[in-house]
């Protein structure tokens, strides 16, 4: 087992592209609508309750491989290895990017109150944080 979470990570990358395509189908992205399609997707399509779930779960799956996959890397020094580590570590940081979208995509209190406070951090920059932070929201708020 402990060999296998690169193939697992790809099997469950699959399996997120499969889903993300399905729901993709009924999914709108306006501001206005987000929630509500997410609602029809669940409610009204057949096994989008189903569709969605595994998409969600799928997604904590996929970083618990990565994360032992990152582990089985420390345990046997692949870190000696820069380049390939440091792909990962740009693989790693794309997944969260990815992820975090993924969470605010159904626009709802959670995924409101998720972009305003991920998005928050980078008003820690120095000098720059606060601009950065207001030309990201597009104003002094997530809206």
């Amino acid at each position: 087992m402990w060999w296998n979470f690169g193939s697992l990570l790809g099997l469950c990358l699959a399996t997120q592209i499969l889903t993300g395509l399905f729901l993709a189908m009924h999914y709108t992205s306006d501001i206005a609508t987000a929630f509500s399609s997410v609602a029809h997707i669940c409610r009204d399509v057949n096994y989008g309750w189903l569709i969605r779930n595994m998409h969600a779960n799928g997604a904590s799956f996929f970083f618990i491989c990565i994360y032992a996959h990152i582990a089985r890397g420390l345990y046997y020094g692949s870190y000696l290895y820069m380049e390939t580590w440091n792909i990962g570590v740009v693989l790693l940081l794309l997944v969260m990017m990815t992820a975090f979208v993924g969470y605010v995509l159904p626009w709802g209190q959670m995924s409101f109150w998720g972009a305003t406070v991920i998005t928050n951090l980078l008003s820690a920059i120095p000098y720059v944080g606060n601009e950065l932070v207001q030309w990201i929201w597009g104003g002094f708020s997530v809206d």
